[in-house]
C-alpha cells in the first residue's frame, strides 16, 4: 500500500499556530521575505522525506532538523522544522518513522503533539512505531494527550508494547504537572534528553546500586516507577569513569532478562547512550538473539554504533547487514554510519545543508 499523507488533526490546540506540511497553498518551510540569511531547512527536508536519499543520510538531515525543531525560544526555523520531520511520517520504514516520533518528542513543543497523535490513533501503523509516538506524547508532557493515553493503556486488545507504552507516559506527564515534581531533588545528569521517566529523587543519602536494581527488576512495581530505577543507574554509569559506572552498567544489564520487550528495548537504549564499553557483551548477546524482538534487537544494534570506536564492534555489526529482520537490517546500517561518525570524532552526528 502507497504511503498516505499525515493529516493530524489540530482542533484540541486551537491556540497554536500551526501549518501542516500537506497545506496546498502554504509551505511551511517558508520564512518571511526580510529574512535575508539561506534557508537550512528546505535541504534538510527534501534528504529525509526522499525514499531515495540513503538510510543514513536521512538519519544527519533528521538529527539536524531536531537541533532546529529544538530551539528555546523558537526560531523562525523551529516551526519549519517540526513540519519537515513530520512530512516524513508516511514513509514506508519504521525505523525512520519511529526515529522520527522520538524526535517530535525530543523538541519540547506542543507543535508536534497533533502529529503524534494521528501516529499513536494509526491502528494500521506499526506497533514500533505508535509506541515512539505515545512516549514522545509523554516527553511532551501535553496534558491533553491524557484521555487517549489512558484509553489505550487500559485497552486489553491493544499491542503490549503500545499498552506499555501509554502507562508509562500517563505517569510521566502526571508527574510533570505534580507537585511532586517541584519538591523532588534529581541528580543532576549528563544527559539533555527528556525521558520517558525522571530518575528516582535523591532523599537524605543515595541510593546503592543494589537498591536500584532491586527496583529495576522487581515487575510488582509500576513501570514509571521501574524506569526511575533504571534512569538513575544510568546518571551512576556517567561518565565512564566513576567508580559506579561499572556496576551501575551491569546492574543495567541483568534488565535483559526482563520479561517486557519494551523493558528491554529501553535498556539497550540507555546503553546507547552511555557508550560505555562493559555493555558490549550484553548488547552483542541481544543483537545476536535471533528469537529477541526486533524491536530490542534494534536498538541494541544502534546501541553498539556508538561504541564504533571499539575494537571488532564494527566487524561484529557488518555480521549483521543480511539479517532477516528489515529493522535491524536498517538498524545495523545506521550503526555503521554512527560507528564511523565515533572514529572520525566528528562533534555532532547530523549533516550540513551544503554537504546535502
Amino acid at each position: 500500500m502507497a504511503p498516505t499523507a499525515i493529516t493530524p488533526d489540530f482542533s484540541t490546540y486551537p491556540d497554536l499556530k500551526i501549518v501542516p506540511p500537506s497545506a496546498p497553498d502554504q509551505d511551511s518551510d517558508s520564512l518571511p521575505s526580510e529574512f535575508e540569511e539561506p534557508n537550512p531547512i528546505a535541504p534538510l527536508r527534501a534528504a529525509l522525506v526522499s525514499e531515495a536519499t540513503p538510510l543514513a543520510v536521512r538519519f544527519r538531515a533528521l538529527f539536524s532538523l531536531k537541533h532546529h525543531a529544538s530551539k528555546h525560544p523558537p526560531t523562525l526555523y523551529t516551526l519549519p522544522a517540526i513540519h519537515a520531520i513530520a512530512a516524513a511520517l508516511p514513509s514506508p520504514s519504521a525505523l525512520l518513522k519511529h526515529e522520527l516520533a522520538y524526535c517530535l518528542g525530543q523538541t519540547g513543543n506542543l507543535a508536534a503533539v497533533p502529529f503524534l497523535r494521528t501516529v499513536l490513533e494509526d491502528r494500521l501503523e506499526d506497533a514500533m512505531c505508535r509506541h515512539e509516538a505515545a512516549e514522545a506524547l509523554g516527553a511532551l508532557g501535553d496534558w491533553e494527550s491524557l484521555g487517549l493515553l489512558r484509553g489505550l493503556r487500559d485497552e486489553a486488545g491493544e499491542a503490549e508494547v503500545v499498552r506499555e507504552t501509554c502507562e508509562i507516559a500517563v505517569g510521566r506527564i502526571e508527574w510533570d504537572h505534580s507537585a511532586k515534581k517541584k519538591s523532588e531533588r534529581l541528580r543532576t545528569s549528563d544527559f539533555t534528553s527528556i525521558d520517558p521517566a525522571p530518575p528516582l529523587a535523591q532523599g537524605t543519602s543515595q541510593h546503592t546500586i543494589e537498591e536500584l536494581q532491586r527496583q529495576l527488576l522487581d515487575t510488582s512495581f509500576p513501570l514509571f516507577g521501574r524506569y526511575r530505577a533504571m534512569f538513575a543507574l544510568r546518571d551512576l554509569s556517567s561518565p565512564p569513569d566513576l567508580s559506579t559506572a561499572v556496576p551501575a552498567v551491569k546492574a543495567l544489564a541483568s534488565g535483559f532478562s526482563d520479561p517486557s520487550a519494551l523493558f528491554r528495548h529501553e535498556i539497550a537504549f540507555v546503553f546507547g547512550q552511555l557508550s560505555h564499553p562493559a555493555s558490549i557483551p550484553s548488547l552483542v548477546a541481544t543483537l545476536s538473539n535471533s528469537k529477541e524482538e526486533s524491536m530490542v534487537r534494534h536498538e541494541a544494534a544502534e546501541a553498539l554504533g556508538s561504541l564504533g570506536d571499539e575494537e571488532g564492534v564494527e566487524d561484529i555489526l557488518r555480521g549483521f547487514l543480511n539479517d532477516p529482520e528489515q529493522v535491524v537490517r536498517e538498524s545495523v546500517v545506521v550503526a555503521l554510519d554512527m560507528a564511523e561518525f565515533e572514529k572520525n570524532g566528528e562533534r555532532e552526528y547530523a549533516v550540513l545543508p551544503e554537504e546535502l
